[in-house]
């Protein structure tokens, strides 16, 4: 069942939280480490393109497709956990059949047809959304419930935006004749690594883009989802941490800020007798990319795309994981910029000399 999520209000004034990382030499043991992990960024060298596209999702060395399983953990772990009731909850797959087949949960997105006319949008936050216009349609599809995503993805160039571009509106509500109107709108260049401004919110509360951490069925089914996926919590703290942009927190240090990334323990195991292939790659994906906060809403939801193939007893089987399994990881290591998604690589040397010692320093 989809859950109403609390929604953001605007805020003019944020607290960016940063890391701090201490160089030095990187030890052989570090090495190894990060050289069996270049085997895996070897083999997933070509981001994988969305379907019926041949768009990527953000070049491979973005922070969302860049794996966490060496990062250290966060210092903040522990209470971040406990304010989200990590130890007395499982996790929720929040996408899967319906009563109704032909309108599965989950977030729904569409390639934008070939000619299609793009139309200008009044947004309630207009001065933190992309004035556009969109390549918004009747036909598009919106996401039920109160938060109406509407996801586009335009593999062609435009007049106004370059090819593969990722388009998304949150309350959105397409009128003929230009009278469409949504709470806020962003694009994002699939082929860049660029991120919103600071300070501004997106579709998502904190101004991440919602496509790229979406549990999607063709890559859950070929057996690999290289990339985080996004999940919402009820409390966040009034800050974010890189890559998000945005808050919309309460006055409590104990709760996460927007955009902290949370990694499932190497260790923790589902038979596959309980948990299929399909189990097993979202399992394979959390222990290797992690979660982000992305959104306020009911602790520990991750979402996924509307699709119809989705089987309810595979959705189900990954009700099974325990919150208490994950860590919150200090990713602020992998920042070269703190306005790009662009994110160091493990296995390469700047990463080894700046992640490894932050950890060695934080055990």
């Amino acid at each position: 069942m989809m859950v109403v999520r609390a929604r953001w209000a605007l805020v003019l004034s944020v607290t960016v939280l940063t890391g701090t990382t201490t160089l030095g030499a990187p030890t052989a043991s570090a090495l190894t480490q990060h050289e069996r992990v270049v085997t895996h960024l070897k083999a997933r060298a070509a981001s994988a393109r969305l379907p019926r596209t041949t768009c990527q999702v953000f070049p491979s060395d973005n922070v969302w497709n860049t794996p966490i399983t060496s990062l250290p953990v966060d210092a903040h772990s522990a209470t971040w956990l406990s304010s989200m009731n990590a130890s007395s909850t499982l996790l929720h797959p929040d996408y899967g059949p319906s009563s109704n087949s032909r309108k599965p949960y989950g977030v729904p997105w569409n390639v934008v047809p070939a000619h299609t006319t793009f139309t200008r949008i009044k947004f309630l936050y207009a001065s933190e959304s992309y004035r556009g216009p969109y390549p918004l349609t009747s036909s598009t599809p919106v996401e039920g419930g109160s938060d109406r995503h509407a996801l586009m993805v335009d593999p062609t160039k435009s007049a106004s935006s370059s090819a593969c571009t990722l388009f998304e509106t949150y309350d959105t509500n397409y009128r003929a004749n230009g009278r469409s109107t949504a709470g806020s709108g962003a694009i994002w260049n699939l082929n860049s690594n660029a991120l919103r401004p600071a300070g501004f919110t997106s579709a998502d509360a904190a101004g991440l883009p919602i496509l790229p951490g979406l549990v999607n069925y063709d890559e859950v089914a070929s057996g690999s989802m290289n990339h985080a996926l996004r999940f919402t919590v009820q409390c966040t703290q009034q800050s974010y941490l890189w890559p998000a942009r945005h808050e919309a927190g309460q006055a409590n240090a104990n709760c996460p800020p927007m955009g902290a990334r949370f990694r499932l323990n190497a260790s923790f195991m589902l038979p596959t007798s309980t948990c299929s292939s399909f189990c097993q790659t979202v399992l394979n994906t959390m222990k290797t990319y992690g979660l982000i906060v992305a959104d306020n809403g009911s602790n520990w939801y991750f979402q996924g795309t509307a699709d119809t193939r989705w089987m309810a007893n595979e959705v189900d089987q990954l009700k099974q994981i325990p919150a208490n399994q994950f860590v919150a990881v200090d990713e602020s290591c992998l920042m070269v910029s703190p306005n790009s998604g662009l994110a160091l690589q493990p296995g390469t040397p700047s990463f080894v000399q700046r992640c490894t010692t932050t950890k060695a320093n934080n055990l």
